[in-house]
Parts: structure tokens; C-alpha cells; sequence
């Protein structure tokens, strides 16, 4: 599966009716995600921050599933809110690389600020 089959068939499970691509900023939909995301990333710390104080670092198999579980909820809601903005996935993603390999290439990537 590619970027864009998953967009696809991720944006199929948004609660929301009627959300799509191109929608505002402060429409409920759009806020939900963003803060769905700001949420699921706090769980993968969350899960991070307990292996590191309960067991010395040590990260089981159960662990590991269970951080790969809110990563897959990650992976939605930057798909559906890829589409929102417009964008399929695939374009994000490549555009990610293309940054990074841009900053690596010019000996940055471990500089300071967005747009280094």
C-alpha cells in the first residue's frame, strides 16, 4: 500500500460528514484532528516516559505494539488532515524527504529554526 491508497482509505472512517479537502481552519472537523494529533502524539511520549521510568529504558515487544498502535492513529490523522489541507499524502511525505535531504546535502539538519 502507498501513501495515497491509505489516505484514501483513511479519510473513509472520518466521523465528520461533509469534511473534505479544502475546509477551514475553524471548522470542527479540522480542530478535532489537529488536536487528535497533538493527543496521540502525547501518548507515544506517555508510553515512552513509563518505559524509561518503570523499566530502565528496557522496551518490551508488548511495548513496542502498543507505541506502534498510536502511531498508526499518528499516520490517520496526518492523512486526513493532509486531504483537508488539500494535499494528497504521498506529497507530504516526498516533500519531507526532499527537505531532509536538502538539509543533510547543505550540512543543516541539525541546525536551528524551520526554514535553515
Amino acid at each position: 500500500m502507498n501513501f495515497n491508497e491509505y489516505q484514501t482509505r483513511a479519510i473513509v472512517t472520518d466521523s465528520y460528514e461533509n469534511s473534505g479537502k479544502n475546509i477551514s481552519v475553524t471548522e470542527l472537523a479540522f480542530l478535532n484532528k489537529v488536536l487528535g494529533l497533538v493527543g496521540e502524539s502525547g501518548e507515544v511520549a506517555e508510553k515512552i516516559k513509563k518505559v524509561l521510568r518503570n523499566q530502565d529504558g528496557k522496551m518490551s515487544e508488548d511495548d513496542k505494539k502498543e507505541i506502534i498502535k498510536e502511531l498508526g492513529d499518528i499516520l490517520w490523522y496526518m492523512a486526513v488532515l493532509s486531504s483537508y489541507l488539500g494535499y494528497d499524502f504521498e506529497t507530504v511525505a516526498k516533500n519531507n524527504l526532499d527537505k531532509l535531504a536538502d538539509r543533510a546535502k547543505r550540512g543543516v539538519i541539525k541546525s536551528k529554526g524551520d526554514n535553515r
